[in-house]
Formats: structure tokens, sequence, C-alpha cells
């Protein structure tokens, strides 16, 4: 984190992501009034299973994303080849 001009810190890159399996093996110190051990994993696993299906989701379009890239870089080269250079006419 760098200081801002004004005080407050940002950020320089973006904070590592968190997985999945990250989230299953999390523990808790123990508290005098704690919470039932069994619906915090059982809230860990749902929450786990969420970012496995959010981090399929961003890998599918990333691909997605780097297909249409490609098919526009071809169409534009294709296209490209169609026009006439600025320099071919009358004038």
């Amino acid at each position: 984190m760098t200081p801002h001009r004004s005080g407050r810190l940002y950020l320089t890159a973006p904070p590592a992501r968190l997985t999945p399996h990250e989230v299953r093996i999390r523990a808790f110190d123990a508290r005098r009034r704690g919470v039932d051990p069994d619906q915090v994993r059982e809230f860990q696993a749902r929450v786990a299973d969420e970012l496995t299906e959010l981090h399929r989701q961003v890998r599918v379009l990333a691909q997605e994303n780097d297909r249409l890239k490609r098919a526009l870089r071809d169409w534009q080269t294709m296209h490209a080849r169609e026009c006439r250079p600025p320099n071919d006419g009358h004038w």
C-alpha cells in the first residue's frame, strides 16, 4: 500500500484472491460464548462452493473474451486487405 496525498492509503495491486480451499480450512479462535462450529463449517462449505463456481465462470468468460478478440482481429485483418489504399484514387 502506498500513502496518497490526502494521507489515506490506496492499494497498488489487487488483493490476493480468496480460494475455496482457504475458506474451507479457516479456523477461528474459541471464545467463551462462541458460535456453533457445525454451522460455521456448513457456512464455510457454502461460501467455498460459491467461490468455486465464480472462479469457474471467470475462467470461462476469460476464454470467451480471448476467442472474441482473436475473431475480431482476424475479421479486421481480412477486411483491411479488401480496402483500397488511401493513395490509390484519382486525386
